[in-house]
């Protein structure tokens, strides 16, 4: 976390943004601890609470077209490549998931900004399934900015306990986490038991 103040008191609100475009690619040190901090430090006026917001909006969406990037440079083609090679995935999932991220990308790109673990992972597929980079962007741009202005009004409100903000959402990032290794372990299971039969 001090590598987060050294950052804002060097760059100011620009340093925060940098920060939260780092967390989408290397997600140790989460949005529910810079975002906080940086309304935090808005309120002691070292940073503009307006800046804040908008910086950090700038770098979630830096950061997300990264990830997007990624997942466009992979492609559809490849990841079905891929997926003929795994051993619990079929080429037909991969087609199910991009014909899912055609009908709802929209809204998932836009809610999953706003979901703990998601907010990083939702780039990846939407470059796969080549979602239009324009829309992808607005979306993750308006996505980012109700995430960010919460978070940041959140620490700016609490002031000193603005650390409480990543204490509860940590919660909601452990139960996410579970979810999708549930979900996963499920998976695996009815392909085995599929296999068998």
């Amino acid at each position: 976390m001090e590598w987060i103040i050294r950052l804002m008191e060097a760059l100011g609100s620009p340093g925060a943004g940098l920060a939260v475009a780092l967390e989408n690619l290397f997600p140790p040190v989460p949005s529910e601890v810079i975002l906080p901090l940086a309304g935090f430090t808005a309120g002691q006026g070292r940073i503009s609470l307006l800046a804040a917001i908008l910086w950090t909006t700038a770098g979630s969406v830096a950061g997300a077209l990264v990830l997007y990037g990624l997942g466009a440079w992979l492609g559809l083609d490849r990841v079905r490549r891929i997926a003929d090679r795994l051993p619990f995935v079929s080429v037909s999932d991969v087609d199910k998931a991009d014909a899912w991220f055609d009908r709802h990308g929209n809204a998932a790109v836009f809610a999953g900004r706003m979901v703990p673990v998601v907010r990083s992972l939702i780039s990846v597929p939407a470059g796969v399934s080549g979602m239009p980079i324009v829309r992808f962007t607005l979306h993750t741009a308006a996505g980012s900015l109700v995430w960010n202005t919460a978070l940041i009004l959140a620490g700016y409100a609490l002031g000193e306990n603005w650390e409480l903000v990543g204490r509860y959402l940590g919660w909601v990032s452990t139960a996410v986490l579970a979810t999708l290794a549930i979900a996963i372990a499920r998976f695996a299971v009815s392909r085995l038991k599929a296999r068998r039969s």
